[in-house]
């Protein structure tokens, strides 16, 4: 069971392609495919609702929804979303069973780590390091503990949010 993680399509003069990343859920190992426009692929019918992480349970992540109920998914599973400091995630189920956890669109960060602010440069940028371990490039304006929206699917900085 994977997951498509970036997709390109490539025409050729006689072919169409479609190249592919994936990953797989229970293991997390991330794959390359190339393949022709008329291949085929199982598609599982799935269910998306809003959860919350609640803790680490060895290899297992714990999440919830509001009515209270728990569900468990494999750490593989979760690990990218987790990054992302969020109130809640996006939870996939297939056959009633958690199988992927996908973080929201931005998250608010705290940065930990990243030279002076320097007023009056304009818009230039600088490396910050967030409270999740990540860097990446910043206004010019943010300093050390200021919160700062991040796409999480870019890994891009959007705005400051508070500091």
């Amino acid at each position: 069971m994977c997951t498509v993680t970036w997709w390109n399509i490539l025409r050729n003069d006689r072919r169409q392609f479609i190249q592919m990343r994936i990953k797989d859920l229970q293991s997390g190992r991330v794959q390359e495919l190339k393949e022709h426009s008329d291949s085929k692929f199982e598609t599982l019918d799935k269910e998306e609702r809003e959860m919350s992480h609640s803790y680490t349970d060895g290899e297992a992540e714990v999440f919830f929804t509001q009515a209270g109920e728990e569900f468990r998914c494999p750490k593989v599973a979760a690990e990218d979303a987790l990054k992302w400091p969020a109130e809640s995630y996006k939870a996939v189920f297939v056959a009633g069973e958690l199988v992927a956890v996908e973080a929201p669109k931005h998250s608010v960060i705290e940065i930990t780590e990243t030279t002076p602010p320097i007023k009056g440069v304009g818009s230039g940028t600088k490396d910050a390091t967030l409270a999740n371990g990540m860097t990446i490039k910043v206004s010019q304006l943010c300093d050390v503990g200021d919160q700062v929206r991040i796409d999480t699917e870019t890994g891009e900085f959007k705005d400051r949010v508070k500091g």
